[in-house]
Parts: C-alpha cells; structure tokens; sequence
C-alpha cells in the first residue's frame, strides 16, 4: 500500500515508491531520494513540519509539502527506537 512520505509516523522504516512530477523532482533526486531508497523518519517538529529522514546515512530535512510529493510502501523492517 503506498502513502505519502508526509504520513509516516516518526522511527517508521519506507521503501520510496515513485516522486510526483514537480519542479522539485530532480532535485529531490539529487539529494539520493529515488525510487526503491529505503528511508526512515528521524524526527518531527514539534508542530510536524519539517521532518529529517535517514537516507543511507545523512540527514535530509524537507518540509512537509516536499515531502508530500514522495511515495512511499512499508520497508521489510522496520527501524526500532530504543
């Protein structure tokens, strides 16, 4: 089932499904969000917005209509918080 990046709940593990067409699509991509990247939520603002996500070892912050634009599915695992 996908959803959108901007729906995840915090520590939750995601596999990128598709990035919407926009003017902010090959830049997305440059910054290593393309498709089958596994990511995970990091950190919400207080008030939700931005987020940081985990993209294979950097942290990559975007706000939540950027991030609206990600599609995402479940990972195999999910990460765990301690």
């Amino acid at each position: 089932m996908s959803s959108s990046l901007s729906n995840i709940q915090l520590g939750q593990a995601v596999t990128i499904s598709s990035i919407e067409e926009s003017f902010l699509k090959p830049k997305l991509m440059e910054m290593g969000l393309i498709k089958g990247k596994e990511i995970t939520i990091l950190f919400k603002a207080p008030l939700g917005d931005p987020i940081a996500i985990d993209v294979q070892g950097y942290v990559l912050s975007l706000r939540l209509d950027e991030a609206a634009l990600i599609q995402v599915e479940e990972a195999l695992e999910t990460a765990i918080f301690a």
